[in-house]
């Protein structure tokens, strides 16, 4: 059964919603905790390393979960609908850390809150991205429904870039720590509506009709599913890099360039950029296939950090060649990020075929476990890294040589490891169209047969 346009833009709302709530905790957080609390970056950065090291070991524990879930509105709608309000409620609370804590204490609540933030996410985000295999069973459907999740994903990560600078000191008077707490209160209630209006109209469809494996077959059958583990290790270095570009970027537009409101036009324009990229992606699916597209939509972006290393070297920082840069990056990032969760779903059916086990809940949490590990050491890099190049909150101008650190850690890192990830990818990946076409059939036939042999038709 095909689609309707009312289940492709309920699950594209909700991709909006909770992305809201990822950009403005992946964006802003450190730079609340920092420069708004006055809470180290060496702290930070180790207590974000901690918490996505505790939340990455509980991904696969929640995927195995909703594999186990069984009720009348399926496994996974339940656990989007709990994971949001709980998430929404603790948003607010790790926004709004009350003034009278100082010192030990204000660690203590920040830690906790930012840890529990991080368990109820997982909470929502696996059900929500482990439903596309679910939905629909037609490879053309799943691929449009991801560049629909992933478009609606990159509007909704774009808006708080965009105007979190700019309403955050209008909420607050003035006041930045009033103004976080008041927007994350609105992002909040946004992200609930969002995600109830995707549980009500969004349908648990194909139903593998497997046994529940036990979580050591499953383990088992995830180290066998090769193609679903090199598609992770291309998302784990893809998305480290961009990560650590994403939490320093606010520190380059206030102490680099010098205007912290400039950060969210260079977001505004390259989430429009990235946006319009994924929109065209099944026009240009036409004439490419996802692994060629893949491949170029990630050298686009190691060309665009390119020229915004070279921008930066020449201390040129102009919005307009700034921007430049960042439509270049977005389009890129835009290509390969919606492409991700294409393989991502391919690899489920693969695994199926291969293994005789379709465990889409497990592949697509071990893709958030590894890229949360890979994270977690690239959140540590910048907080240290502030630490080590000798950056100065409270200081109105940085060196030369803290302003060059900070160039080097935003742009060259990530441009080596996006080179990393696509060179491993370009190597191992191999589900071509018509191997992907040869599963399909395959699976078909099999489902068909175990459906009969079920009403006794021999």
């Amino acid at each position: 059964m095909k689609l309707t346009l009312r289940e492709k833009t309920s699950y594209g709302i909700g991709a909006v919603s909770k992305d809201l709530v990822y950009s403005l905790v992946a964006g802003f957080l450190m730079y609340y905790y920092n420069a708004v609390l006055g809470i180290s970056a060496t702290f930070i950065g180790v207590l974000f390393m901690a918490a996505r090291l505790f939340d990455a070991f509980n991904d696969p524990i929640m995927g195995v979960i909703i594999d186990k879930t069984k009720t009348r509105f399926g496994k996974f709608r339940p656990w989007l609908l709990i994971g949001t309000i709980i998430n929404a409620g603790v948003l607010y609370l790790m926004f709004s850390i009350p003034t009278h804590l100082t010192g030990n204490e204000l660690l203590i609540y920040a830690s906790i809150a930012y840890i529990v933030w991080g368990i109820t996410y997982t909470m929502m985000d696996i059900p929500y991205w482990s439903m596309i295999p679910s939905i629909t069973e037609h490879g053309k459907d799943r691929e449009n429904l991801a560049v629909i999740a992933r478009s609606s994903a990159g509007l909704g990560f774009a808006i708080p870039v965009a105007l979190t600078m700019l309403l955050v000191p209008i909420l607050g008077d003035g006041n930045e720590r009033l103004g976080f707490s008041r927007f994350s209160a609105i992002i909040g209630v946004v992200f609930i509506i969002g995600i109830i209006i995707t549980s009500f109209n969004v349908k648990e469809k194909v139903k593998a009709g497997q046994k529940n494996p036990k979580v050591k077959e499953m383990f088992q059958a995830l180290i066998r599913n090769d193609q679903a583990l090199v598609v992770v290790v291309a998302i784990v270095v893809f998305n480290a890099s961009l990560y650590l570009t994403n939490q320093l970027a606010i520190y380059f537009f206030r102490f680099d360039i010098g205007n912290a409101a400039l950060f969210g036009i260079f977001g505004t324009i390259g989430g429009a950029a990235q946006i319009v990229s994924m929109l065209f992606i099944p026009l240009l699916r036409k004439k490419f296939n996802a692994k060629s597209l893949f491949i170029g939509g990630i050298f686009t972006t190691i060309f665009g950090y390119g020229i915004l290393f070279i921008l930066g070297t020449l201390n040129i920082t102009n919005i307009i060649f700034l921007s430049i840069a960042a439509v270049i990056i977005f389009i890129g990032f835009g290509i390969a990020t919606v492409l991700t969760t294409v393989f991502l779903a391919n690899s489920v059916d693969y695994g199926e075929w291969k293994n005789q086990h379709r465990t889409e809940s497990v592949i697509f949490s071990l893709q958030t476990f590894v890229v949360k590990l890979a994270s977690a050491f690239s959140v540590l890099i910048a907080g240290v890294g502030l630490d080590l190049i000798g950056l100065d909150v409270n200081a109105p101008v940085q060196t030369e040589a803290t302003l060059l650190g900070l160039r080097m850690l935003m742009v060259a890192l990530p441009m080596v490891g996006l080179l990393i990830s696509v060179l491993f990818f370009m190597k191992f990946y191999r589900l071509s169209e018509d191997k992907l076409d040869e599963i399909s059939e395959d699976l078909k036939v099999r489902r068909e047969t175990e459906k009969a042999a079920k009403a006794g038709v021999y």
